[in-house]
């Protein structure tokens, strides 16, 4: 339980800080919008992560692996487009979903997976179960 507190902790961190290094990443809430988006991205990579993987295992294998940033992508863009469109939770990465799916859209995904996963992982060293 008190792995799970701190990852969540540090994804909302993340989120926060996200916003001063990345000007493609906006985000305008509050702190309950935070603890939102932070769920939202635990639910999503606890949920629909796993099924995304186990379908794409043919694409992954053939990509070495690659292909599973494509899914991290996918993930941070569906997390903004569910916080805004259902919580007005105020995040746009990299204009999307206001402006639509750009090529901005999808770098600023990138890096924020990146990160992330990052983020996640050393949070999940330091607050292991």
């Amino acid at each position: 339980m008190r792995g799970n507190v701190i990852r969540l902790a540090a994804t909302a961190a993340t989120f926060l800080v996200l916003p001063t290094l990345l000007p493609q990443v906006e985000f305008t809430g509050g702190p309950l919008q935070l603890v939102i988006i932070a769920l939202l991205f635990g639910v999503a990579n606890a949920v629909i992560k796993p099924i995304a993987q186990i379908l794409a295992f043919p694409i992954n294998l053939l990509t070495m692996g690659l292909f599973g940033l494509v899914i991290n992508v996918a993930l941070v863009l569906l997390v903004a487009w569910v916080a805004d469109t259902w919580f007005s939770a105020g995040l746009v990465v990299g204009g999307f979903p206001t402006d639509g799916l750009s090529l901005d859209a999808i770098v600023a995904a990138f890096i924020v997976g990146i990160v992330l996963s990052v983020v996640q992982t050393v949070a999940g060293l330091v607050a292991h179960d």
